[in-house]
């Protein structure tokens, strides 16, 4: 790990205001993510901006929606009664990810903007677009098991790693952001990128910019959600695929539905063409086999991960299938 400047910033303007006059700053909340990765030398940043002061940490209901601060431990909003009651499927997803200690540190924030837990980007030895460009994928093909199926580029097969945030994008969250010109707000399904030519930027945030929080709108899916995860033991393993399923069901037929993947694509991949297959559809088995069929439409697998595109569908069948209380 290289030396590096510690700033603590008293207000969000003061961080903003630090990451404008160093490009190579970084923000530090919980460093669940950040601490491992320059230990690891993977990041270097030349200083750290602590925002632990900040107040970023209350979840409340306003204006049809529930606001989260980017400074809320996971722990917290897992068993926040808000949480519990209007975003079942957040909680879930939150209790599905990392172990409790790590749960207990992490941000919303800083969740949303944890790097990919490829093993190509964490060993400096190996080749990697994302850690350094140019140096190619040694994922192509080298161990793929964990790595994408759909969404994928000659430069990148790397997956995104956060439970969280194939709940939120499923609830058509929004971020919140402060940046030099003041606040604006970004569709959570827009936050995060594919990784085309630039891998090495895993979302559209700008340099000079820090998350304030996330907003979800008020919705109809809190009595039938779910988030399945499939990994490859019980506890603190990332997802090999996961879903985030929510339906709103009148009588039997399905009025709204949300899907989303993960484990599956370089950001949290949201299943648009299989939501409004389930529409107007009874919340049957069938409709659900039907609905991951076409969810699964454009799906590439590589050499070790095939098998992704079998545990694919049979996973967003099955949490449908709890989330209709099928099960």
């Amino acid at each position: 790990m290289i030396q590096f400047q510690y700033e603590r910033a008293s207000t969000a303007q003061a961080a903003v205001n630090a990451l404008t006059n160093n490009s190579n700053a970084k923000i530090i909340a919980g460093g669940t993510n950040l601490v491992d990765l320059m230990k690891r030398n993977v990041m270097a940043p030349n200083k750290l901006i602590d925002i632990n002061a900040l107040p970023l940490r209350e979840i409340r209901q306003q204006d049809g929606k529930i606001s989260i601060g980017a400074m809320a431990l996971n722990s917290q909003v897992a068993d926040d009664k808000l949480i519990m009651e209007k975003h079942p499927l957040l909680s879930q997803a939150l209790n599905a990810g990392a172990s409790a200690q790590i749960r207990n540190m992490a941000s919303v924030g800083g969740n949303i903007m944890q790097r990919t837990r490829c093993h190509y980007f964490y060993d400096t030895a190996l080749p990697c677009n994302k850690r350094e460009p140019g140096s190619g994928c040694g994922a192509l093909e080298g161990m793929n098991r964990m790595h994408a199926v759909f969404g994928t580029s000659e430069q990148c097969i790397a997956v995104h790693p956060s439970d969280m945030c194939i709940a939120l994008v499923a609830l058509d969250a929004t971020v919140l952001v402060a940046g030099p010109k003041g606040e604006r707000r970004i569709p959570f399904e827009e936050f995060h990128r594919l990784p085309g030519n630039q891998p090495e930027k895993d979302n559209t945030l700008q340099n000079n910019e820090m998350i304030l929080s996330v907003e979800i709108p008020d919705n109809a899916f809190s009595k039938n959600s779910h988030y399945m995860k499939i990994r490859d033991r019980a506890s603190y393993a990332f997802a090999l695929v996961s879903v985030a399923a929510a339906l709103n069901i009148d009588g039997k037929v399905i009025k709204e539905a949300r899907l989303a993947m993960g484990g599956v694509a370089h950001k949290p991949w949201r299943l648009k063409e299989a939501e409004k297959a389930l529409v107007g559809k009874p919340a049957t088995e069938e409709t659900f086999r039907q609905a991951a069929e076409i969810a699964m439409q454009g799906a590439k697998a590589y050499k070790h991960n095939a098998f992704k595109l079998k545990l694919g569908p049979n996973v967003i069948v099955e949490a449908l299938k709890n989330a209709a209380g099928l099960v």
